[in-house]
């Protein structure tokens, strides 16, 4: 019989697989909430209530502050950006969303493949965390890399984070909450700071696509006798 945290980390590979094919911002900052929200529960989920009682009070902190921060906070930051920038939707993604989509899968299967040959029986995690945080955090490099639009680069960003922290959460039930706290601060920190950026982006080129900012140094370079002719006249 599947336990809850199982239930959750299967709709981390749901959410994995939607990240990869979806275009429109919006649906995918609810799936990066989804996770977020997940990955707040887990240590809660996780917890054997049966053996150990309630948890202590550092774990529903841990679990109020992710929640809170992923499934919250940075959502609702990243949508004021979407709004603020007019982009709906990733339209000419590197790697086109069909084949982003059989990626994920793969690394998915692999990931299960792998995770059968390493002993965690020791550990309050089951059989499905190696599999879905490697999943997680490879979707986020996918969507880091194979796509133009800054905001959805962002969001590979946190879903690399989720990853992370889901793979932790699980099999680390022990960390340190300032640890946990401290890397929250600079999640925190990074999508702001790339908040900025894409104001600043969208209004330089009137677009978020961040393959326009390699043609700034080239279109400079190419052009070096404009500042020569404005100097004669």
């Amino acid at each position: 019989m599947l336990t809850l945290s199982e239930i959750a980390m299967a709709l981390f590979l749901v959410a994995d697989l939607a990240l990869a094919g979806a275009s429109r911002l919006k649906y995918a900052i609810s799936l990066v909430a989804l996770q977020g929200w997940l990955v707040g529960l887990m240590p809660l989920l996780g917890w054997q209530w049966s053996l150990e009682g309630c948890p202590e009070m550092r774990i529903w902190i841990i679990a109020l502050v992710n929640s809170l921060v992923k499934g919250v906070s940075l959502p609702m930051l990243l949508s004021y950006a979407v709004r603020k920038a007019r982009t709906r939707r990733e339209v000419e993604p590197i790697v086109s969303f069909q084949i982003s989509r059989i990626i994920v899968f793969l690394m998915a299967a692999g990931g299960f493949a792998v995770a059968h040959f390493l002993d965690i029986q020791n550990t309050s995690a089951s059989s499905f965390v190696i599999p879905v945080a490697f999943t997680t955090m490879g979707t986020g490099c996918l969507l880091i890399s194979a796509r133009k639009k800054a905001i959805t680069q962002v969001l590979g960003f946190l879903v690399l984070e989720n990853g992370i922290s889901l793979f932790g959460s699980q099999l680390l039930i022990e960390y340190s909450l300032v640890v946990e706290l401290g890397i929250l601060l600079d999640v925190f920190a990074l999508v702001f700071i790339l908040g900025i950026a894409i104001f600043q982006i969208n209004r330089t080129f009137a677009s978020t696509d961040t393959d326009k900012l390699n043609h700034l140094g080239d279109t400079h370079l190419m052009h070096p006798h404009h500042k020569h002719d404005h100097v004669h006249d």
